[in-house]
């Protein structure tokens, strides 16, 4: 699970070594509590656990950093575009 290095805070920005098939996304972790985001457009997709206030803040973080998350993307995924 290779985490993206250099977004302050928190919360763990990753993705999972199979995910390179489906659109851009990333998970975000902080304790027990995970959520999914997609990045084109920057939406949730998935939640377990994280209160709405909260999943605002993650919101913000990934739109400040979309470029950066980008490319990590592109790193692990290489420049495999989805057919979303």
């Amino acid at each position: 699970m290779p985490t993206i290095r250099g977004i302050p805070g928190p919360y763990r920005f990753f993705f999972y070594s199979f995910d390179c098939n489906e659109p851009k996304h990333v998970h975000v972790r902080r304790e027990r509590m995970i959520c999914k985001f997609w990045l084109e457009p920057v939406g949730l997709c998935a939640n377990d656990r994280f209160s709405p206030a909260e999943l605002n803040r993650i919101r913000a973080i990934i739109v400040r950093n979309h470029a950066h998350i980008q490319e990590a993307w592109h790193e692990h995924c290489g420049e495999q575009r989805s057919t979303h």
